[in-house]
C-alpha cells in the first residue's frame, strides 16, 4: 500500500513489519499511517509499504477480538 492509497478511517490493515498485527486505520502522521489495535489500546505508526489488506480469516479474528473487548467494556 502507498500513502496515496490510504483507506477510510476504521478500515482494517495488517502490519507485516510489526509481527502481522491487525489494526484499524486512524489517520496519517507525516509519511506514517496511524493504526490502533482492534481490541483497543495505544496507536502505533506503520510504514505504508509494510501494510496489506487482511485475509477473510484475519477479518473474522479482528471482528471477534472487537466483540470480546466490547463485552469486557474495553471498547465502546
Amino acid at each position: 500500500m502507498t500513502q496515496s492509497e490510504a483507506p477510510a478511517v476504521g478500515a482494517l490493515v495488517v502490519d507485516t513489519k510489526h509481527g502481522g498485527r491487525t489494526g484499524e486505520f486512524r489517520g496519517l502522521a507525516g509519511r506514517y499511517w496511524l493504526l490502533r489495535p482492534v481490541g483497543g489500546g495505544p496507536e502505533w505508526k506503520a510504514e505504508p509499504d509494510g501494510l496489506r489488506e487482511p485475509t477473510p480469516t484475519e477479518r473474522l479474528r479482528a471482528k471477534n477480538a472487537r466483540q470480546n473487548a466490547w463485552s469486557r467494556g474495553a471498547v465502546l
